[in-house]
């Protein structure tokens, strides 16, 4: 496989819809590349919707939008059991969940209930009904997006929920250039109605093994792990990085080198790639937020305080 001409067909495939974005969509990539799952935080209007959508048809996968509602129960994602006829043997009906590409929207707007229905899914690609275990099919992704201005009748993602979440990523309002091409390209027929697959869901999956081959030394190991210990003695932080969070940031970091057509990591994925990992894990402290410190404040102070092992 063509490893590089792969992923720039399609980053070019989804640039004919999305305007711009072009980091946001190589996070994307890099999350999907190593089987993580996206939050999509932004003001409503930013094109988080279309963005999810462009990125499903071009990879030719399967895909399903739920909209989270008060209303909607844990059933209607993971599925349900029902009795075949005389027999009384419990047939399986797939939920929304049973996609390759799912696009969780407004999580926040439904009951933690129905929101922790989304976490064995999310962490073991398969969901349990009335004790029977149902696999996810082939590449799995979540993309959830949540509005960070309006909190009425909203329910906050958990801690638990939040880890779950490779990534966190705020799209931005459009430059001035920007938003004209947004005009001139739907003034008319939408682009993302004729949009193709450049590759199907066999190809994804054999992305994704080229990630594993991605060498992580040592010294970059250490300089991730040192990174997450900082954060949890961190006079601002009540809760600093876990264990899963150090590997989530060793893992992007590895498609990330994989995006740039590197073999190995170096220590400039790592700092790019943190601010995305870290920012939605951090728990700060009441009298942090009082003076107005905010997560990415604290993960520039963490990557000042920490010296690359190895550099001079």
């Amino acid at each position: 496989m063509q490893v590089k001409g792969t992923l720039e067909a399609i980053r070019d495939n989804i640039g004919r819809v999305v305007v711009g974005k072009e980091f946001a969509i190589n996070l994307i990539l890099a999350a999907l590349l190593c089987r993580g799952h996206v939050l999509l935080e932004d003001v409503p209007g930013i094109g988080k919707t279309t963005l999810v959508t462009a990125l499903a048809r071009s990879l030719g996968c399967s895909f399903k939008r739920i909209q989270f509602t008060p209303d909607i129960m844990p059933s209607d994602i993971t599925g349900y059991s029902v009795p075949d006829g005389p027999s009384g043997e419990l047939l399986y009906r797939p939920g929304s969940i049973m996609s390759q590409i799912v696009l969780a929207d407004e999580i926040n707007r439904t009951s933690p209930k129905t929101q922790s229905s989304l976490l064995e899914a999310m962490q073991e690609n398969q969901v349990t009904v009335d004790g029977r275990t149902h696999v996810l099919p082939q590449p799995f992704m979540v993309l959830a997006t949540q509005n960070p201005v309006e909190y009425v009748g909203t329910y906050p993602l958990p801690e638990a929920q939040l880890d779950r979440f490779l990534i966190r990523i705020a799209l931005g309002y459009p430059s001035l250039a920007q938003e004209m091409a947004i005009l001139d390209r739907f003034n008319g027929d939408s682009p993302l109605e004729v949009l193709e697959p450049v590759i199907d869901a066999a190809a994804v999956v054999e992305l994704q093994r080229q990630v594993d081959l991605i060498h992580c030394a040592e010294p970059s190991r250490e300089y991730i792990a040192l990174l997450a210990a900082s954060t949890r003695t961190h006079t601002d932080v009540s809760l600093g990085i876990s264990p899963r969070g150090a590997l989530s940031l060793m893992l992007i970091s590895k498609a990330w080198a994989l995006l740039e057509n590197r073999g190995y990591v170096i220590p400039d994925d790592v700092q790019r790639m943190i601010y995305p990992v870290f920012s939605h894990r951090l728990i700060l402290k009441p009298e942090a937020r009082l003076k107005k410190r905010t997560a990415q404040d604290v993960i520039q102070t963490v990557l000042s305080g920490v010296v690359v092992p190895g550099a001079l």
